[in-house]
């Protein structure tokens, strides 16, 4: 019996709306790990512009277009609480090591995060940089000192946001099928106009 923990990679994100940058992350994870979890989630940091139902049929649209068996959208997952999240993705793989993953623009926040310490010593913290989101040592020594085991993603993160594109009405940055959704349903204001 191979005694090997699988890994996984989970990754909660806004998808407010979801954009070129989530699509090039989870294509990315998945070139690093045999499974790729993730999630809508309500972030309690941030005001939404989309109901968090809305935003994962989003998601969704972005994993079906990805199509790879190793990428699950796994919405059961989503707590505002991170810490709750990861609780429940111990119970659901037991036998797994769990990376949890973010953007370089959450770096900085993390240690102000409820139980920050806890979730650092529940799994393993990769950051993905973003381009305009540098990673300063200052703040890894930070998420270190708080017990963190990081590993820095040798991935590059397009610029895109989505609070760019949903601020700014701009259909551009927002993959064919996620588009396609906004577009029926009338969210943000985007318009096949608004290039």
């Amino acid at each position: 019996m191979n005694s090997m923990k699988s890994k996984i990679a989970l990754l909660g994100t806004s998808a407010d709306p979801p954009t070129f940058g989530h699509q090039a992350l989870l294509e990315g994870l998945l070139t690093l790990f045999p499974q790729v979890a993730t999630w809508a989630s309500n972030n309690p940091m941030k005001k939404h512009g989309a109901s968090l139902e809305s935003r994962s049929c989003l998601l969704n649209a972005l994993v079906k277009t990805i199509n790879d068996p190793n990428l699950e959208l796994m919405q059961d997952l989503s707590n505002p609480k991170t810490i709750k999240t990861l609780e429940k993705a111990t119970q659901k793989w037991p036998n797994s090591d769990l990376t949890f993953v973010i953007g370089s623009d959450l770096t900085c926040q993390i240690p102000n995060w409820s139980h920050a310490q806890k979730i650092l010593q529940k799994a393993r913290l990769a950051i993905a940089p973003r381009e305009g989101w540098p990673i300063k040592k200052s703040h890894l020594k930070i998420l270190e000192a708080l017990g963190g085991e990081i590993d820095l993603l040798p991935l590059k993160i397009p610029e895109t946001s989505s609070s760019w594109a949903r601020n700014n009405a701009k259909a551009n940055q927002i993959p064919p099928a996620v588009l396609k959704i906004l577009l029926k349903q009338n969210l943000y204001g985007i318009s096949n106009e608004k290039q």
